[in-house]
């Protein structure tokens, strides 16, 4: 892991095609030890759920390679690697486990990230129909110890919701992500993937509340 890391600092400091080009075997070599990476932690985190049994790194590992058509950073790559295990892949609609790998700002994420419409209406719907239970997966004493709701929220209590609501706060998110950071040292040595599927462990709860969501709206819509 630490090459991996290694790699990274040094894509950051020479962002361009001529470099990544002379030095694609380094980073072929890198891809290969982060698919190893998270083949492992599929493999341990779907004897807690299920649901990503099955999956692949190379299902769930965002490509490196950066679409500038409409930034105006035209960097050509991303100088971090992420993955997103949830049932379907990364460009999964439901609520999964997050990895990502950046010097200096690495992190471990969770659940739905700009869902559609009608399924952020149905999330507000079940969270304010099920608020004890929601903000008991919330509070719960270890996952709070490392998690906590992170995102874009509206500046009022979205309709039909009243706004004198106790949790109103808890339904202005314009997506339902949890996020913990870590040391770029918390991803290396022996005992990593051990480490980081106990940590993501901790959000299945948090996720299984919202794909109960996604499964009932993709039903009502069949």
């Amino acid at each position: 892991m630490e090459e991996i890391f290694r790699f990274l600092k040094a894509l950051r400091e020479h962002n361009d095609r001529e470099w990544f080009h002379a030095n694609k075997e380094w980073y072929l070599e890198v891809k290969a030890r982060h698919e190893a990476f998270i083949d492992a932690i599929i493999g341990e985190l779907a004897k807690v759920d299920s649901e990503v049994e099955g999956l692949t790194a190379k299902e769930c590992i965002f490509r490196i390679y950066r679409d500038t058509r409409f930034s105006a950073d035209k960097s050509p790559y991303k100088t971090h690697i992420g993955a997103f295990i949830a049932q379907g892949g990364r460009m999964a609609p439901r609520g999964g486990y997050y990895v990502h790998l950046e010097p200096g700002n690495s992190l471990l994420a969770g659940g739905i990230w700009c869902p559609p419409p009608s399924l952020l209406k149905a999330l507000r719907m079940d969270i304010y129909g099920n608020i004890e239970e929601f903000t008991g997966i919330l509070q719960d004493e270890q996952f709070a110890r490392y998690y906590h709701l992170d995102g874009e929220k509206l500046k009022k209590v979205p309709a039909p919701f009243p706004k004198d609501f106790p949790e109103a706060e808890l339904l202005k998110y314009k997506y339902y992500t949890v996020e913990c950071d870590e040391t770029d040292a918390f991803f290396t040595g022996e005992d990593a993937v051990e480490r980081v599927v106990e940590r993501l462990a901790l959000m299945l709860p948090f996720n299984r509340f919202l794909n109960y969501t996604v499964d009932e709206t993709w039903r009502e819509s069949e």
